[in-house]
């Protein structure tokens, strides 16, 4: 086979469809668009939420109440059952190591330590929050769990 015999695969390229060729094209005249009114024009850009402009059903409803979620700290979350299977004993793990062996995404997000697993060998852990569980098991092994 050369490479002048290659073709695609019959029916994986279908023809773009000429719109406003004529009646004979069966999309001429108005293009497949109907007659007149805002979606028949050039650019329909109108959201799913229009209401023809009414006053949008979001904007009527009274808004009420305050939410923090706005300010919570969104943690990346590691857990020791993983510490365990990537580091030596005697290790000081910090955010960086973390997000070099993409334990988490990025070093500059504050990161919090969760007690799931056993632990088994002594660390050093510098991170921004730990687990009540995980303190406990990190201290029983031997480690130090250090808030940063």
């Amino acid at each position: 086979m050369e490479l002048h015999e290659l073709s695609p695969m019959p029916g994986s390229h279908k023809k773009k469809k000429r719109l406003g060729m004529g009646l004979g094209s069966g999309k001429g005249k108005t293009a497949g668009k109907g007659h007149k009114g805002q979606k028949a024009r050039k650019s329909p850009d109108i959201g799913a939420n229009f209401e023809g402009g009414q006053m949008p059903l979001a904007r009527r409803i009274p808004k009420r109440g305050f939410s923090n979620f706005r300010f919570t700290v969104k943690y990346e979350t590691v857990n020791l059952a993983e510490l365990e299977d990537r580091f030596e004993s005697g290790a000081e793990i910090t955010a960086e190591e973390l997000a070099a062996l993409r334990l988490i995404r990025c070093a500059c997000a504050p990161v919090k330590i969760l007690g799931d697993g056993e632990l088994s060998k002594s660390f050093t852990v510098k991170a921004n929050a730990f687990s009540a569980s995980a303190a406990k098991k990190i201290e029983a092994a031997g480690g130090k769990a250090e808030v940063i």
